[in-house]
């Protein structure tokens, strides 16, 4: 009987301690959302109320001075029906590809390889950031120049096996392509740190007790390391995919999107639109781009989504 009521004392004590702490917390929550408040003012001033205007305009013949005249799905069917929007969404798609096989690929790459810490790899990791240090203006200057036809580094190396080599890569199709994808396809540095970090923080143990088992380095690699990296390989994917759907600088500084419309894409059609004050279609455009954006988003988070 007094282990009994010894019992229900100590549970009584539990449940009023928990009451007590269940108070407090009560007491603490308007300084939280005082806390809170300034985030959420910011958060919808910056971006909700953009989003929201962006939406609703894109319905709308507007030119960013009179109110702005409602005209239905008007923008989005001039949209489609436009050349230059699906050469753009076919440019994209095809960007988008390389990005998430061979640019994540290779960083991932880079990432196990830095893992094994050879001679000189921290030397190897920073000259690895360097075009991450230098603005993207700056470094799409550099490349055109090394794809100069005159006197481009590229060509003047490729007619040593060909003297009558003449290519102007960014104003020549199919060059123009392959030019603006060689401008970012090999700088995967925030893919390599992501998934260095994440290699950083398996456990030893884990490694240890396999090739106490008998494993080699490379099934510890493909069994172990690879599969905990799942998640920071989905985040590099997602960025490197979404950084080709605002991809601008580069293009506008080397090839215009052109030869014709070879390289345009989503950002140079909606700021032509905004040059020609008209607002309406070019949020059309901004409404593709957050829709695509969160598709991709949506669709690499299901597609690595662990399953039992």
């Amino acid at each position: 009987n007094k282990g009994f009521i010894n019992k229900q004392g100590n549970l009584r004590a539990i449940f009023e301690r928990n009451d007590d702490m269940g108070k407090l917390e009560r007491r603490n929550w308007p300084y939280i959302y005082f806390f809170l408040l300034p985030s959420v003012i910011i958060f919808i001033m910056f971006y909700l109320v953009p989003i929201l205007t962006v939406i609703i305009t894109s319905f709308t013949r507007w030119n960013g001075y009179n109110i702005p005249e409602f005209t239905g799905l008007n923008n989005y069917i001039k949209l489609f029906q436009t050349k230059t929007f699906l050469i753009s969404l076919k440019n994209l798609l095809l960007w988008s590809l390389i990005a998430a096989t061979a640019h994540v690929g290779f960083g991932v790459l880079v990432a196990f390889l830095l893992y094994r810490q050879p001679i000189g790899w921290k030397f190897v990791r920073a000259v690895f950031m360097i075009p991450n240090v230098i603005s993207v203006a700056a470094w799409a200057m550099i490349y055109k120049f090394i794809f100069h036809n005159d006197f481009g580094l590229l060509n003047n190396i490729l007619r040593i096996f060909i003297p009558n080599l003449s290519i102007d890569w960014f104003y020549q199709s199919p060059a123009a392509f392959w030019a603006i994808t060689f401008t970012w396809l090999f700088y995967a540095v925030v893919v390599t740190l992501i998934v260095l970090g994440d290699l950083m923080a398996i456990p030893t143990e884990l490694h240890e007790a396999a090739f106490i088992d008998g494993a080699t380095n490379w099934q510890v690699t493909m069994n172990i390391n690879l599969p905990l990296c799942r998640n920071s390989i989905s985040t590099s994917i997602i960025l490197s995919m979404t950084a080709r759907v605002a991809m601008y600088e580069t293009i506008i500084l080397t090839s215009r999107g052109g030869p014709g419309d070879d390289t345009t894409n989503l950002p140079l059609i909606l700021v032509r639109a905004i040059q020609d004050m008209n607002y309406g279609y070019a949020n059309a455009v901004a409404m593709i781009m957050i829709l695509i954006g969160i598709t991709m988003l949506v669709g690499i988070n299901a597609l690595f989504e662990e399953r039992d």
